[in-house]
């Protein structure tokens, strides 16, 4: 039987169904378990979620005649009731980058915590629950959904030591939102998110010294490295409520059209279309973020030379609808306007891939900095286009990633994309 508590009744052996509040509000990745450990239990009641449902045929119950918020019979019409914020149409509802990018930085910190878990966990010789990440990828989905650059652009900003997880994190978020650019139906988009999510899960069985190694691997090193798509598939065949996607992207997406990719080396007709999608987005991730060894090209720069690669490395279809997806100057592209001006992309026009908002902060006549302005190039009358991509390396300009993400508080916000 299901019954709803509140958080000061509970204690250690009680299987939690789940949280009565926002999936932000809860300190855990995951929604149903055991509790086993005393912290948890203060890491909820330090939260702001009041009560929570517990499955008594699976735990602990409450003492007998203890008082409950309420008991119920049918799971169904529990499932109901905490699926009421996920039908809400002003979860989804489009607004600027601005206004999400907050929201992003909660989204990206739960996720690279739920990342992190699930990696502990293959490690340590657990199955791996990924049925818990389907509420993550919700919150992403949703979050491409009200401005697809804002997440994305945001999970590229990552440091060495948490790299791993925060490109499962933005190939999450790529996935979800090529998915929507080439009208997958939800269910397809889900499966296609928790594919990103997972797609890197046997980087957790290589030997940390290679995984992490500060520079470029040797060839026995990439050897190594080279087995980690089978060993994450083999990890999904044993974990809960494995996604038929997600191992399929998990085992493929470094496949080539032309053959020459791994594992299988498979070509076009033999590489699905969600596997397709995986290297597009896995390539796109890893070439825009800071590396130890590397410093990340600029996202615009990165998809011109993502294209030049196109023959033999993607399938020409998908990676036009992944461009649609970011935009041809996606956010945080360093570009000269025709007055002179440089600029960062802070946002996209809805109906222009050449139209970004612009927020302009150097002059390249008096070579200066000049205060920051935002232009709008899809504003009726606007005098100004885009005349070329810049090249950050060449400026050096320590602050890109503020002057876009405007979030000097947020994770990895402050790290400088060149070097």
């Amino acid at each position: 039987m299901l019954k709803k508590i509140n958080v000061s009744q509970l204690v250690l052996g009680m299987h939690i169904k789940e949280f009565c509040g926002s999936w932000m509000e809860h300190p855990f990745w995951r929604t149903a378990f055991v509790i086993s450990d005393p912290a948890d239990i203060k890491s909820l009641r330090d939260s702001s979620i009041k009560e929570v449902w517990i499955d008594n045929t699976k735990g602990l119950d409450v003492a007998p005649g203890a008082p409950v918020v309420s008991e119920e019979e049918s799971e169904a019409k529990v499932d109901a009731e905490l699926d009421i914020a996920a039908q809400d149409d002003s979860a989804t509802a489009q607004v600027p980058v601005t206004v999400e990018l907050a929201r992003a930085v909660k989204i990206c910190a739960q996720a690279k915590r739920a990342v992190i878990s699930m990696f502990d966990e293959a490690r340590m010789g657990k199955a791996v629950d990924t049925s818990s990440a389907k509420k993550l990828v919700e919150e992403i989905s949703n979050s491409v959904s009200r401005n697809p650059g804002a997440l994305i652009s945001l999970a590229r900003l990552k440091t060495a030591d948490d790299y791993t997880y925060m490109h499962s994190v933005a190939v999450c978020a790529l996935m979800v939102a090529l998915s929507k650019q080439l009208r997958l139906n939800d269910e397809q988009t889900r499966s296609a998110g928790i594919a990103g999510l997972l797609h890197d899960l046997g980087k957790a069985m290589m030997p940390m010294d290679v995984l992490n190694k500060p520079g470029k691997l040797t060839d026995e090193e990439f050897a190594i490295i080279k087995k980690h798509p089978e060993a994450g598939h083999q990890l999904l065949l044993g974990s809960t409520g494995a996604d038929e996607i997600a191992l399929d992207v998990v085992l493929h997406h470094h496949e080539k059209t032309d053959g020459s990719g791994y594992p299988k080396h498979f070509k076009a007709s033999e590489i699905s279309l969600f596997a397709k999608m995986g290297a597009v987005c896995d390539v796109y991730d890893a070439i825009t973020s800071n590396r130890p060894y590397k410093a990340g090209w600029d996202p615009a720069e990165s998809l011109r030379k993502m294209a030049e690669w196109c023959t033999g490395h993607f399938d020409p279809r998908i990676f036009q609808a992944f461009v649609k997806s970011l935009g041809i100057y996606p956010i945080g592209s360093l570009v000269r306007l025709s007055s002179g001006r440089l600029g960062i992309v802070i946002d996209q026009a809805p109906d222009s891939l050449l139209k970004p908002r612009i927020k302009v902060f150097f002059s390249t006549r008096a070579n200066a900095r000049i205060k920051p302005e935002v232009v709008d190039l899809a504003r009726a009358g606007c005098p100004e286009k885009i005349s070329s991509r810049e090249d950050p390396a060449k400026w050096n300009f320590p602050d890109l990633n503020e002057l876009w993400a405007g979030l000097p508080d947020a994770p990895h916000a402050t790290a400088s994309q060149t070097k």
